[in-house]
Protein backbone atom coordinates (compact mmCIF):
# COMPACT_ATOMS: atom_id res chain seq x y z
CA UNK A 1 0.00 0.00 0.00
CA UNK A 2 1.57 3.37 -1.29
CA UNK A 3 2.15 5.53 1.88
CA UNK A 4 0.79 9.43 1.47
CA UNK A 5 2.96 11.88 4.24
CA UNK A 6 0.82 14.76 4.61
CA UNK A 7 2.48 17.71 6.00
CA UNK A 8 1.41 19.53 8.98
CA UNK A 9 -0.13 22.56 6.92
CA UNK A 10 -1.72 20.52 4.70
CA UNK A 11 -3.88 17.98 7.00
CA UNK A 12 -4.53 20.91 9.06
CA UNK A 13 -6.06 23.21 6.55
CA UNK A 14 -8.22 19.89 5.51
CA UNK A 15 -8.89 19.30 8.87
CA UNK A 16 -10.40 23.11 9.55
CA UNK A 17 -12.69 22.58 6.25
CA UNK A 18 -14.05 19.49 7.34
CA UNK A 19 -15.17 20.92 10.70
CA UNK A 20 -16.30 23.91 8.89
CA UNK A 21 -18.53 21.91 7.05
CA UNK A 22 -19.75 20.11 9.50
CA UNK A 23 -20.27 22.71 12.31
CA UNK A 24 -23.08 24.06 9.86
CA UNK A 25 -24.81 21.25 10.96
CA UNK A 26 -23.59 20.66 14.26
CA UNK A 27 -23.87 23.91 16.07
CA UNK A 28 -27.34 24.26 16.26
CA UNK A 29 -27.72 20.66 17.16
CA UNK A 30 -25.33 21.26 20.49
CA UNK A 31 -27.51 24.86 20.69
CA UNK A 32 -31.00 22.97 21.12
CA UNK A 33 -29.25 20.43 23.48
CA UNK A 34 -27.61 23.11 25.71
CA UNK A 35 -31.21 24.73 25.50
CA UNK A 36 -33.05 21.99 26.35
CA UNK A 37 -34.94 21.92 23.27
CA UNK A 38 -35.54 19.02 21.09
CA UNK A 39 -35.80 18.48 17.79
CA UNK A 40 -37.87 15.75 15.73
CA UNK A 41 -36.40 16.03 12.55
CA UNK A 42 -32.43 17.45 12.92
CA UNK A 43 -31.79 15.65 16.36
CA UNK A 44 -32.60 11.98 14.67
CA UNK A 45 -28.92 11.69 13.20
CA UNK A 46 -27.62 12.24 16.51
CA UNK A 47 -29.95 10.27 18.47
CA UNK A 48 -30.60 7.16 16.94
CA UNK A 49 -26.83 6.93 15.63
CA UNK A 50 -23.71 6.51 17.85
CA UNK A 51 -21.70 8.49 16.16
CA UNK A 52 -21.15 11.59 18.80
CA UNK A 53 -20.94 15.50 17.24
CA UNK A 54 -16.97 15.73 18.52
CA UNK A 55 -16.24 12.51 16.56
CA UNK A 56 -18.28 13.98 13.42
CA UNK A 57 -16.11 16.90 13.91
CA UNK A 58 -12.91 14.89 13.70
CA UNK A 59 -11.44 14.64 10.67
CA UNK A 60 -9.31 11.50 9.35
CA UNK A 61 -7.64 10.86 5.81
CA UNK A 62 -8.34 7.47 6.18
CA UNK A 63 -6.21 4.70 5.67
CA UNK A 64 -2.82 4.94 3.48
CA UNK A 65 -2.31 8.62 4.74
CA UNK A 66 0.30 9.60 7.26
CA UNK A 67 -0.18 13.05 9.16
CA UNK A 68 3.18 14.06 9.78
CA UNK A 69 3.71 16.15 13.39
CA UNK A 70 0.47 15.22 14.53
CA UNK A 71 0.63 15.00 18.36
CA UNK A 72 -3.28 15.31 18.43
CA UNK A 73 -3.91 11.80 16.64
CA UNK A 74 -1.46 10.42 19.42
CA UNK A 75 -3.40 7.09 21.25
CA UNK A 76 -6.76 7.71 18.85
CA UNK A 77 -8.71 4.39 18.26
CA UNK A 78 -6.04 2.53 14.87
CA UNK A 79 -3.11 4.97 14.88
CA UNK A 80 0.45 4.86 15.30
CA UNK A 81 2.69 7.52 14.15
CA UNK A 82 0.32 9.77 12.35
CA UNK A 83 -1.94 6.66 10.27
CA UNK A 84 -3.90 3.91 10.73
CA UNK A 85 -2.38 0.88 11.39
CA UNK A 86 -2.72 -2.18 8.60
CA UNK A 87 -2.70 -4.59 11.98
CA UNK A 88 -6.11 -2.14 12.91
CA UNK A 89 -7.32 -2.98 9.51
CA UNK A 90 -6.58 -6.67 9.55
CA UNK A 91 -8.58 -6.41 13.13
CA UNK A 92 -11.38 -4.95 11.24
CA UNK A 93 -11.64 -7.98 8.64
CA UNK A 94 -14.79 -9.86 9.68
CA UNK A 95 -16.74 -6.60 9.91
CA UNK A 96 -15.65 -5.19 6.96
CA UNK A 97 -16.53 -8.35 4.87
CA UNK A 98 -19.94 -8.26 6.34
CA UNK A 99 -20.51 -4.81 5.57
CA UNK A 100 -19.18 -5.25 2.13
CA UNK A 101 -21.99 -7.94 1.44
CA UNK A 102 -24.46 -6.10 2.90
CA UNK A 103 -23.83 -3.22 0.46
CA UNK A 104 -23.54 -5.24 -2.59
CA UNK A 105 -26.49 -6.73 -1.98
CA UNK A 106 -28.66 -3.74 -2.07
CA UNK A 107 -26.94 -1.99 -4.58
CA UNK A 108 -27.49 -5.25 -6.83
CA UNK A 109 -31.34 -4.80 -6.31
CA UNK A 110 -33.69 -2.80 -8.33
CA UNK A 111 -34.89 0.37 -6.05
CA UNK A 112 -38.76 -0.03 -5.23
CA UNK A 113 -40.70 2.84 -4.95
CA UNK A 114 -43.86 1.71 -3.26
CA UNK A 115 -43.93 2.39 0.27
CA UNK A 116 -44.88 5.58 0.43
CA UNK A 117 -43.03 6.23 4.31
CA UNK A 118 -46.04 4.42 6.01
CA UNK A 119 -42.76 3.17 8.22
CA UNK A 120 -43.68 6.01 10.41
CA UNK A 121 -47.31 5.61 10.32
CA UNK A 122 -47.05 2.13 11.25
CA UNK A 123 -44.66 3.27 14.23
CA UNK A 124 -48.12 4.90 15.97
CA UNK A 125 -50.25 2.86 14.72
CA UNK A 126 -52.93 2.65 17.46
CA UNK A 127 -51.10 4.37 19.97
CA UNK A 128 -52.14 6.67 22.69
CA UNK A 129 -51.15 10.34 22.46
CA UNK A 130 -48.60 9.68 25.77
CA UNK A 131 -47.27 6.67 23.41
CA UNK A 132 -46.32 8.43 20.51
CA UNK A 133 -42.33 9.40 19.95
CA UNK A 134 -42.79 12.78 19.46
CA UNK A 135 -45.29 13.39 21.04
CA UNK A 136 -44.87 17.31 21.69
CA UNK A 137 -46.61 17.27 17.60
CA UNK A 138 -49.93 16.69 16.51
CA UNK A 139 -50.84 13.76 14.35
CA UNK A 140 -52.09 15.46 11.09
CA UNK A 141 -55.19 13.41 10.71
CA UNK A 142 -55.44 12.57 14.31
CA UNK A 143 -55.58 8.97 15.67
CA UNK A 144 -58.34 7.69 13.77
CA UNK A 145 -57.21 9.18 10.49
CA UNK A 146 -53.53 7.83 11.04
CA UNK A 147 -54.41 4.16 11.40
CA UNK A 148 -57.48 4.40 8.52
CA UNK A 149 -54.48 5.64 6.54
CA UNK A 150 -52.43 2.21 7.61
CA UNK A 151 -55.16 -0.12 7.18
CA UNK A 152 -56.30 1.19 3.76
CA UNK A 153 -52.44 0.50 2.25
CA UNK A 154 -50.48 -2.37 1.64
CA UNK A 155 -47.24 -1.88 4.45
CA UNK A 156 -44.17 -2.98 2.69
CA UNK A 157 -41.24 -2.41 4.75
CA UNK A 158 -38.17 -3.65 4.03
CA UNK A 159 -35.45 -2.04 6.63
CA UNK A 160 -35.32 -3.82 9.59
CA UNK A 161 -34.38 -1.06 11.95
CA UNK A 162 -37.72 0.71 10.95
CA UNK A 163 -39.78 -2.35 10.88
CA UNK A 164 -38.46 -3.18 14.44
CA UNK A 165 -39.86 0.58 15.41
CA UNK A 166 -43.98 -0.56 14.55
CA UNK A 167 -46.64 -1.03 17.00
CA UNK A 168 -47.18 -4.60 18.10
CA UNK A 169 -50.60 -4.63 16.23
CA UNK A 170 -48.79 -2.76 12.91
CA UNK A 171 -45.75 -5.68 12.52
CA UNK A 172 -48.47 -8.24 11.35
CA UNK A 173 -49.79 -5.91 8.75
CA UNK A 174 -46.07 -5.83 7.04
CA UNK A 175 -45.82 -7.98 4.05
CA UNK A 176 -42.55 -8.43 4.42
CA UNK A 177 -41.02 -10.14 7.98
CA UNK A 178 -37.15 -8.38 7.75
CA UNK A 179 -34.79 -9.23 10.99
CA UNK A 180 -31.60 -8.37 12.06
CA UNK A 181 -29.62 -10.99 10.80
CA UNK A 182 -31.22 -11.27 6.97
CA UNK A 183 -30.48 -7.34 6.03
CA UNK A 184 -29.16 -8.33 2.95
CA UNK A 185 -31.69 -10.48 1.66
CA UNK A 186 -34.49 -8.01 2.27
CA UNK A 187 -32.39 -4.29 1.67
CA UNK A 188 -32.40 -1.99 -1.41
CA UNK A 189 -31.72 1.30 -2.91
CA UNK A 190 -34.69 2.89 -2.95
CA UNK A 191 -35.49 2.55 0.79
CA UNK A 192 -35.07 5.84 2.79
CA UNK A 193 -33.58 4.43 5.63
CA UNK A 194 -30.98 2.27 3.76
CA UNK A 195 -29.86 5.53 2.33
CA UNK A 196 -29.48 7.10 5.61
CA UNK A 197 -27.77 4.24 6.92
CA UNK A 198 -24.95 4.90 4.57
CA UNK A 199 -23.68 7.67 6.91
CA UNK A 200 -24.00 4.91 9.69
CA UNK A 201 -21.81 2.68 7.72
CA UNK A 202 -19.28 5.32 7.14
CA UNK A 203 -18.97 6.28 10.58
CA UNK A 204 -18.35 2.56 11.31
CA UNK A 205 -15.69 2.67 8.71
CA UNK A 206 -13.50 5.46 10.77
CA UNK A 207 -10.76 6.21 10.81
CA UNK A 208 -10.28 3.85 8.15
CA UNK A 209 -11.63 5.87 5.26
CA UNK A 210 -11.83 10.01 4.74
CA UNK A 211 -13.95 12.17 6.74
CA UNK A 212 -14.63 13.50 3.51
CA UNK A 213 -16.75 10.57 2.47
CA UNK A 214 -18.26 10.43 5.90
CA UNK A 215 -19.52 14.02 6.09
CA UNK A 216 -20.83 13.39 2.24
CA UNK A 217 -23.12 9.92 3.64
CA UNK A 218 -23.74 12.72 6.72
CA UNK A 219 -25.13 15.73 4.55
CA UNK A 220 -27.57 12.77 2.44
CA UNK A 221 -28.51 11.31 5.29
CA UNK A 222 -29.75 14.53 6.46
CA UNK A 223 -31.65 15.71 3.34
CA UNK A 224 -33.39 12.38 3.75
CA UNK A 225 -34.59 12.93 6.93
CA UNK A 226 -36.06 15.89 5.93
CA UNK A 227 -37.92 14.30 3.61
CA UNK A 228 -38.67 11.36 6.00
CA UNK A 229 -40.40 13.58 8.25
CA UNK A 230 -42.59 15.80 5.86
CA UNK A 231 -44.23 12.36 4.61
CA UNK A 232 -44.62 11.16 7.98
CA UNK A 233 -48.10 11.80 10.12
CA UNK A 234 -46.88 14.46 12.34
CA UNK A 235 -47.84 18.07 11.68
CA UNK A 236 -44.52 19.67 11.43
CA UNK A 237 -45.70 23.14 9.69
CA UNK A 238 -44.14 25.01 12.51
CA UNK A 239 -41.18 24.05 12.47
CA UNK A 240 -41.09 24.76 8.44
CA UNK A 241 -41.86 21.18 6.83
CA UNK A 242 -44.97 20.96 4.95
CA UNK A 243 -45.79 17.89 4.75
CA UNK A 244 -46.20 15.38 1.94
CA UNK A 245 -49.29 13.88 2.31
CA UNK A 246 -48.92 10.03 1.21
CA UNK A 247 -52.38 9.71 1.72
CA UNK A 248 -53.81 11.67 -1.59
CA UNK A 249 -52.76 10.39 -5.59
CA UNK A 250 -50.48 13.82 -5.19
CA UNK A 251 -48.47 12.94 -1.90
CA UNK A 252 -48.02 9.60 -3.67
CA UNK A 253 -46.42 10.86 -6.19
CA UNK A 254 -44.17 13.27 -4.63
CA UNK A 255 -42.91 10.71 -3.00
CA UNK A 256 -42.06 8.29 -5.34
CA UNK A 257 -40.25 10.92 -6.97
CA UNK A 258 -38.09 12.08 -4.07
CA UNK A 259 -37.62 8.59 -3.40
CA UNK A 260 -36.30 7.78 -6.86
CA UNK A 261 -34.14 11.05 -6.27
CA UNK A 262 -32.51 10.43 -2.89
CA UNK A 263 -31.65 6.47 -4.88
CA UNK A 264 -29.88 8.20 -7.28
CA UNK A 265 -27.77 10.30 -5.14
CA UNK A 266 -27.46 7.55 -2.73
CA UNK A 267 -25.87 5.04 -5.54
CA UNK A 268 -22.38 7.10 -5.97
CA UNK A 269 -21.76 7.13 -2.43
CA UNK A 270 -23.14 3.52 -1.97
CA UNK A 271 -20.65 2.66 -4.90
CA UNK A 272 -17.64 4.52 -3.23
CA UNK A 273 -18.62 2.29 0.37
CA UNK A 274 -17.94 -0.93 -1.56
CA UNK A 275 -14.45 0.07 -3.17
CA UNK A 276 -12.91 1.48 0.28
CA UNK A 277 -14.28 -2.06 2.24
CA UNK A 278 -12.53 -3.81 -0.80
CA UNK A 279 -9.59 -2.02 -0.54
CA UNK A 280 -9.75 -2.39 3.45
CA UNK A 281 -9.99 -6.24 2.97
CA UNK A 282 -6.95 -6.47 0.44
CA UNK A 283 -5.11 -5.23 4.21
CA UNK A 284 -6.92 -7.40 6.18
CA UNK A 285 -5.63 -10.70 3.42
CA UNK A 286 -2.49 -9.59 3.44
CA UNK A 287 -2.01 -8.75 6.81
CA UNK A 288 -3.82 -11.69 8.46
CA UNK A 289 -5.43 -14.30 5.89
CA UNK A 290 -7.12 -16.21 8.47
CA UNK A 291 -9.39 -13.14 9.70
Amino acid sequence: MTTEVLERATWRARAAAHAARVDVFLEPHLARCGASVKHPVHDFLFTYYSHRPAQLRRWHPGYGAVLADAPEYDGLKGYRDGGVTDEFVAAQARFVRGLLNLLRATEARPAHTGCFGLHEWAMVYRQSPDELRHNAWPLRLGATGTDEVVEQHQVKCTHFDAFRFFTPPARGLNVLQPARDDRPAFEQPGCLHAGMDLYKHAFRLSPMIGSDLVADCFELARDIREMDMRAAPYDLVGLGFEPIRIETPEGKATYVREQRRFAERGAPLRRRLIEECERLLEVGCRTSPSS
